[in-house]
């Protein structure tokens, strides 16, 4: 179990998003935290990739070792 403390603000905005979706505060808490987990995974291999990426070589020096650039 979680408990967190909320200011009355966000509290009243994530009241107005459960009464939209017609759902309960621990859904919509849920399915946010998983999100977020989702998102910063996917950023985190984002940032990998492009450090991956960094050993690369320009597409203008790779067209010209091709003979494609004359």
């Amino acid at each position: 179990m979680l408990a967190i403390r909320l200011d009355k603000e966000l509290e009243r905005e994530l009241d107005l998003l459960v009464k939209n979706r017609g759902s309960n505060r621990s859904a919509v808490v849920r399915e946010a935290i998983i999100r977020y987990l989702e998102d910063d995974e996917d950023l985190q291999l984002a940032k990998k990739s492009l450090s991956d990426m960094k050993s690369s070589k320009p597409l203008q020096q790779v067209r010209k070792e091709l003979g494609l650039d004359n």
